[in-house]
């Protein structure tokens, strides 16, 4: 019932992975479950996640937003996964996850309100990166943070 990697013999073959602290937007995990492509840059996040072979940050927010989305009828069609097969997945992904509480105030809203949670983790872990597919986050970093496209993010850490 576990989530594995889908790409063919992951584990067997190294990847050179660079110890940052990352941030994971809502938006590449999803991609990631329904990604078609094996090699694409949302699904070797989302197997580093899983793996543990990624640094991440996770917050209550951030963790209640991936289900709420995950749970979203046309997504649930589209990954294929029942709601007990997320909550396992989350649980797996948490397990993996730095774990982490907002500690900073908002200094500097984010371009969108509804990704605010991510410039506060931004805020309180500075050495953190975000990893997105939302292109405007992507243009709007906070200042002296970092913003990663997904691709980036694979061409720089996952190699």
């Amino acid at each position: 019932m576990g989530w594995t990697c889908r790409r063919k013999n992951c584990r067997s073959h190294p990847r050179q992975i660079t110890h940052r602290i990352f941030i994971i937007d809502t938006n590449v995990l999803v991609a990631g479950l329904i990604s078609g492509q094996l090699d694409s840059p949302t699904v070797k996040i989302v197997d580093a996640m899983l793996d543990g072979q990624l640094f991440f940050l996770l917050l209550p927010e951030l963790l209640q937003e991936y289900r709420v989305v995950l749970l979203r009828p046309k997504l649930l069609r589209l990954h294929g996964l029942d709601e007990k097969q997320i909550d396992h997945l989350l649980t797996e992904i948490t397990a993996n996850a730095i774990w982490h509480d907002v500690v900073s105030n908002l200094t500097e809203p984010a371009p969108d309100p509804r990704n605010d949670h991510l410039w506060e983790l931004l805020a309180t872990e500075p050495s953190a990166v975000l990893v997105t597919g939302d292109q405007l986050l992507c243009k709007n970093p906070p200042q002296q943070r970092s913003v990663l496209s997904l691709a980036s993010c694979v061409q720089l850490f996952l190699r």
